[in-house]
């Protein structure tokens, strides 16, 4: 990450953001959603524009009024920073979101799908390698976590 906050995304998301963004056309920046939500989320989730419409649309289905509904409005449009990527392939994180993680020199992306995380990597390796280590030494020696794939094992 450079003084300005700006960090460069890794080609791959670029294309799934791109794939994403209905209104992208080859030459344009493509647009998406950075959630930076509550106090306990130590990480941003940059969700494509067609996931964050997934969202937007579940949260409408919801009962007007309810507190779900209020509650899940809040934390993805309350708590959310709209951007685009720049001519560079990059992103610009302003203060807010960088401060919120603690992000200073380096910038830690995870792939989720249709969405992709940025963490501080001294966060990331002590709070979720933890919780994985902690997920696996709870499964048998001889568990293969990609029977999950298959329908395979509970838990």
């Amino acid at each position: 990450m450079d003084t300005k906050g700006r960090v460069s995304i890794p080609a791959s998301f670029r294309r799934v953001l791109e794939a994403s963004d209905s209104n992208w056309q080859p030459g344009d920046n493509p647009e998406l959603v950075i959630v930076y939500g509550d106090h306990r989320r130590k990480y941003l989730e940059c969700y494509t524009m067609e996931a964050i419409d997934e969202v937007d649309a579940k949260i409408d289905a919801l009962p007007r009024g309810s507190m779900q509904r209020r509650m899940l409005q809040r934390m993805f449009h309350g708590q959310s920073f709209p951007t685009n990527v720049d001519e560079t392939g990059r992103l610009v994180l302003p203060a807010k979101l960088r401060n919120k993680i603690d992000l200073e020199n380096e910038a830690f992306f995870i792939a989720a799908g249709d969405t992709f995380q940025i963490w501080k990597p001294e966060t990331y390796e002590a709070e979720e390698l933890a919780t994985t280590e902690e997920w696996l030494d709870d499964l048998p020696e001889d568990f293969d976590p990609m029977q999950y794939l298959d329908g395979i094992g509970d838990g």
